[in-house]
């Protein structure tokens, strides 16, 4: 089986880059299964519905997030409603939404989970346990995660925590794309950062300068999202087979 996977889509030049090249890399690639991590694409923080539609219609199956999942109120509005959205999975308590959902992939159940780290993050529930958890009643399914996190240790170590349980893990997050694509020993597919999708011009999708200005006088700066000039989709296929899985990382820059 072949899977799809767009790194963070930043900001509305985020989406219509999803839009303008999403259904080009499908037609290339032939995947199976498509996902798309939106977490900032409304504004560079959160997502609304409107912003959920437009992925889905660009040729998304499933639409992972992270941190910034709930910075926009108004996904309360239908994160309920849908399981084609996930958020974390080990968020605490009772909160709404989904963190993973298992698929029907031509006769194979595939379960693409939703986790969130630690370090230097807001504290939440240890993703590690909520793996573990979850795997308890989902062994027999091929598993896919998108583990949104700070520091690259923590992806690391998850993804070697896994090893063996998991077909594949891919890093969010840090918008940067990792030059780490690896199939660890026991089989599981792994990448430290996936990448971002939106502005190429922009530091990490939001204007140069505000960054900039910030680093100079190491006061506070409101970041705004770059819309315009170059854009960049970086984005990963993993081929995951029963015993072993294989990853493959890239990128369009235009």
């Amino acid at each position: 089986m072949r899977l799809l996977f767009v790194g963070d889509v930043v900001g509305n030049i985020g989406i219509k880059t999803v839009e303008t090249y999403l259904k080009q890399l499908k037609s290339e690639l032939s995947p199976q299964l498509t996902i798309v991590n939106g977490e900032n694409a409304n504004g560079g923080k959160g997502i609304k519905e409107e912003d959920f539609k437009r992925i889905l219609n660009s040729g998304a199956d499933l639409v992972t997030s992270g941190n910034h999942i709930w910075d926009k109120r108004e996904v309360l509005d239908f994160i309920d409603d849908t399981t084609n959205m996930l958020r974390p999975l080990n968020y605490p308590g009772d909160v709404p939404g989904h963190g993973f959902k298992t698929i029907n992939v031509n006769g194979q159940k595939v379960t693409v989970l939703n986790l969130q780290g630690t370090a230097m993050m807001q504290p939440i529930d240890n993703p590690f346990y909520a793996f573990d958890d979850l795997y308890k009643e989902h062994s027999d399914e091929w598993i896919f995660v998108d583990f949104h996190a700070e520091t690259t240790s923590e992806k690391i170590a998850f993804g070697q925590y896994v090893d063996g349980r998991a077909k594949a893990v891919v890093g969010t997050h840090t918008h940067v794309q990792t030059n780490d694509a690896q199939t660890f020993p026991k089989g599981t597919a792994f990448i430290t950062d996936v990448g971002m999708t939106g502005s190429l011009d922009g530091i990490l999708g939001v204007q140069s300068q505000r960054v900039i200005q910030r680093f100079l006088t190491q006061r506070p700066s409101k970041f705004d999202v770059e819309e315009a000039g170059r854009v960049q989709i970086n984005y990963v296929v993993v081929d995951i087979n029963d015993n072993k899985s294989t990853i493959k990382a890239d990128y369009i820059r235009s």
